[in-house]
């Protein structure tokens, strides 16, 4: 093993390494999508039906509104550390929710797996930025950008198998041995750079922001499915979470050390790709998460098949991710992904929409692949944007926020877009007898069992109305990817550095405005005392 710089890791030690981060990054995602296929035999165990949503909710809540406090703390802490905290939380989670006893135990110790999830995601991320340069980094962030694709087609097969060979605790458990070799990894293999200096926390920062946060966050999941949009608990839970986060940008102009310093956004960079993420996460999130339900409705296919279904959509994503991650760090420029996958992602949209009851299974794979390829162009770019772009002392937190705002981004596009699915299939079903179609449910919890179970003649006029509703929503779904797209074209080419030193580079590049062309080229092996320019 050689370190050409310090903190930088090169060979067997970088790929061990990165091979823990993403063990850490998979489990994250995994449990994201695993408890799927499990919960109906939990609530058989527990019980707590009317609490079942909530072993989802708590989860995604946890991680996405501790995602920004992990970035912060690990900018003023170290990174190492604050990754070890989160797998160790994780792990303490997954073992304490195997072995609940109560819906509400559940619930909790989900809450707690999350709190451990959101420091997996932005720790892995944040890591590599410490030890890999920009210009080297595209190749990594595309095989971190595989594991959502992995993950996610994975958690439900893997879901059902334990269920049905083990027992839905083992969800859980599995976790535990994954989770103690990425530890013991990182621990004797990552050696990083622990800041001394003292910090003050933003505590009361962190908390609006939580809070905040967790107020919309509950507002998309409850709004048209536990209360109607314009109740008063909906409403209510909008008016607070918009006063908190006002309240929040407010103390953050006065916090001595800001958990999300506002600073970052005067980069241009880094405001076009957090509104750029912001909007994708909605578009992809909130479309997507209907695929699974046209092909168990209209293919008849089974939760677990309609996984197995979804693979040209992550195979579209893992190869783009990859590859696109390789091409940015051979020629060193990264705008054109961006704009290309934006758009791939604007023709998939529409390509959705053409769904119908009769579509072969094949075309509506070739449309779920482009949708695959469009989101593995573009999503994780803009974290490689948004670091190259950071000082280093704010790596963690720049890294947090661009995560944080795609998270975020996906809860108000799945409520937006199950509003809208709703609303129109409602008015399909006007047409069929309301006695017959009361208990199909609505929007994404429409249930595929009952309506299989409608008559034959009912059930034909059932799946063109779904098709049809379905139609406006990825019709929706193509005109908001048409923001990013806009957004794209703004997004400022940033010359990726070959150093992990900012300052060295710009050293090297200010010596070099004087010199010949052959000076030129040698100039960054100088520098950076490595032999790649």
């Amino acid at each position: 093993m050689s370190v050409p710089e310090e903190g930088r890791l090169t060979g067997r030690a970088l790929w061990t390494v990165f091979a823990a981060l993403m063990l850490g990054m998979f489990l994250a995602a995994l449990d994201q999508t695993i408890v799927s296929t499990a919960l109906p035999t939990i609530v058989g165990d527990l019980g707590g039906l009317n609490h079942l949503s909530w072993v989802v909710t708590s989860y995604l809540l946890a991680s996405t509104v501790s995602t920004p406090v992990y970035g912060k703390l690990g900018d003023m802490v170290g990174r190492k550390p604050l990754f070890l905290a989160a797998i160790l939380i994780f792990l303490a989670g997954s073992m304490l929710a195997g072995l609940s006893q109560s819906m509400g135990e559940l619930i909790g110790f989900r809450a707690l797996q999350g709190i451990g999830a959101g420091g997996l995601m932005v720790g892995a991320q944040a890591i590599i930025a410490d030890i890999v340069p920009p210009r080297e980094r595209g190749r990594y962030m595309g095989l971190i950008g595989s594991v959502f694709a992995v993950a996610s087609v994975a958690g439900p097969l893997l879901g059902g198998f334990l269920v049905d060979n083990l027992s839905w605790r083992w969800v859980f458990y599995v976790n535990m041995p994954v989770g103690a070799l990425a530890v013991l990894i990182v621990a004797t293999r990552l050696h990083l750079h622990t800041p001394t200096v003292r910090h003050r926390i933003d505590v009361l920062g962190a908390l609006l922001l939580s809070a905040g946060v967790s107020a919309l966050i509950l507002l998309t999941t409850w709004g048209g499915n536990e209360y109607a949009w314009g109740s008063a608990t909906i409403v209510g839970l909008g008016i607070v979470g918009v006063a908190l986060l006002l309240l929040f940008v407010w103390w953050e102009t006065r916090a001595a050390e800001p958990i999300l310093p506002l600073s970052l956004f005067r980069s241009r960079v880094f405001s076009v790709a957090s509104a750029m993420g912001f909007t994708i996460g909605m578009a992809m999130f909130g479309a997507i998460v209907f695929i699974p339900l046209y092909l168990q409705l209209v293919y008849g296919a089974s939760p677990t098949s309609s996984g197995l279904r979804l693979l040209p959509l992550m195979a579209g994503l893992l190869v783009a991710a990859v590859v696109s991650g390789r091409v940015i760090s051979r020629i060193g420029r990264y705008k054109a992904f961006p704009i290309a996958g934006t758009a791939t992602l604007v023709v998939g949209m529409y390509l959705l929409s053409l769904l119908r009851v009769g579509t072969a299974p094949w075309l509506a794979s070739v449309y779920m692949l482009v949708v695959g390829v469009g989101i593995g162009l573009v999503m994780q770019v803009l974290v490689l944007v948004v670091q190259n772009d950071a000082r280093p002392q704010e790596i963690g937190v720049a890294t947090s926020t661009a995560t944080f705002f795609r998270s975020v981004g996906g809860s108000f596009g799945v409520a937006i877009f199950g509003a809208i699915f709703a609303s129109r299939l409602a008015g399909q079903l006007s047409q069929l007898p309301h006695s017959v179609t009361a208990h199909l449910g609505g929007g994404v919890h429409l249930n595929p069992e009952q309506a299989k179970q409608l008559p034959a003649a009912v059930h034909t006029d059932f799946l063109v109305a779904f098709a049809n509703a379905l139609h406006g929503v990825f019709l929706f779904g193509m005109l908001l990817a048409a923001v990013p797209f806009a957004l794209s074209w703004l997004l400022k080419e940033v010359p990726l550095r070959t150093t992990l030193a900012p300052a060295a580079e710009l050293d090297a590049a200010q010596a070099a405005t004087a010199a010949t062309p052959d000076e030129r080229l040698l100039a960054p092996k100088t520098m950076s005392g490595h032999g790649r320019a």
